[in-house]
């Protein structure tokens, strides 16, 4: 099994400056190529300080001056945002300029709050549409000379400008859950990304058993899968119950986005109260601890291990959490250097 790393700017008030936390991202960034992992991760999201990302092109292209070996990938990129042949085309741009390290994590995204911003009227249902639509024209108009009339899109015959440097374009791996999604991205070539939220080894499970179903039913070669989870290696004990308290914060914050109710301001959303937050049963610490990769070194080897024997080819190690930068740079260093040796 592959290590990958996660991770966003995320920013908690207004007296963090951006330019700050966006050193410090790339610090964590820098670690991951230093310390061998496969690739780094990095997402699209818009007028949210939770999770600051607005092109991750711009982003890797930035990462690729920093780093050396990693991979690049989007994770995710929306694709109902974009135009088929301007995805195609800036993908391209930065396979280009990152000298053929791009991988492209594509997903119809999630949060309602973006979607009457963005696209008005947009829903869950047709951004999943949209993003079938627009996947498969990516390598059709990276090998040139392209036509669609499609149910959202229709242009005469396009070649991207530029081509990509990987021959066929970078490597597609696609946010699945329902089997459809699963099917979708097995039958067209695409990996699987998967993310298991709050409902322990038994959605882990699940995804991998629908992802098998999927390639089961294709005559094709096999899609490789991932599994992205929010992951905290402690010192102790101690160190990993504080862990929980704050993914548990997290998680409440992360709810409160999805269900879109609380009001925001300067793109920071109205403080979640400690009383509400312990009235949110499904959030609290102890559930963190149990649902998440969160333990001490040894307590994670053995929680991958039982990933790595369902199937999974790739663990991405989900770094945003509202900690301070310091805990995470601690709990990345003890994952490199100490969780990972157990894997080679």
């Amino acid at each position: 099994m592959e290590f990958s790393l996660f991770a966003h700017m995320e920013r908690l008030s207004a007296d963090q400056p951006h330019e700050a936390l966006y050193g410090e991202f790339v610090a964590l960034c820098k670690m991951a190529d230093q310390g061998g992992m496969r690739a780094i991760w990095t997402g699209e999201h818009h007028g949210m300080e939770f999770t600051i990302a607005p092109n991750p092109f711009t982003t890797l292209v930035d990462l690729s001056h920093h780093t050396q070996n990693v991979r690049l990938g989007t994770g995710t990129v929306i694709v109902p945002f974009w135009h088929p042949i301007k995805l195609a085309g800036e993908a391209a741009m930065t396979d280009v300029i990152t000298g053929g390290r791009l991988e492209i994590g594509a997903a119809r995204g999630a949060y309602s709050y973006e979607y009457e911003r963005m696209m008005p009227g947009l829903d869950a249902w047709d951004a999943g549409q949209r993003m079938r639509e627009t996947l498969p024209l990516l390598r059709p108009l990276w090998a040139g000379d392209c036509a669609h009339d499609g149910t959202y899109h229709r242009f005469p015959p396009t070649t991207s400008a530029p081509k990509p440097v990987q021959q066929d374009g970078p490597p597609i791996w696609v946010a699945a859950r329902d089997p459809n999604s699963h099917e979708f991205a097995v039958q067209n070539g695409f990996n699987v990304q998967v993310t298991p939220l709050w409902q322990g080894d038994a959605e882990i499970e699940n995804l991998m058993a629908t992802f098998k179903t999927a390639c089961a039913a294709h005559a094709g070669p096999k899609p490789k899968i991932m599994l992205l989870h929010h992951t905290y290696v402690g010192s102790d004990a101690e160190d990993v119950d504080l862990a929980a308290q704050e993914l548990s914060r997290f998680y409440n914050y992360f709810g409160a986005w999805f269900q879109n109710k609380r009001p925001v301001s300067q793109g920071l959303m109205e403080k979640i109260s400690t009383e509400d937050m312990a009235q949110n049963a499904m959030m609290c610490p102890e559930n963190m601890r149990r649902d998440l990769t969160v333990g001490t070194v040894q307590e994670v080897i053995d929680r991958l291990k039982r990933f790595e024997d369902l199937g999974y080819d790739e663990f991405s190690f989900w770094i945003d959490s509202g900690m301070s930068f310091e805990r995470k740079r601690a709990s990345l260093a003890r994952f490199i250097d100490h969780v990972m040796p157990a894997f080679c």
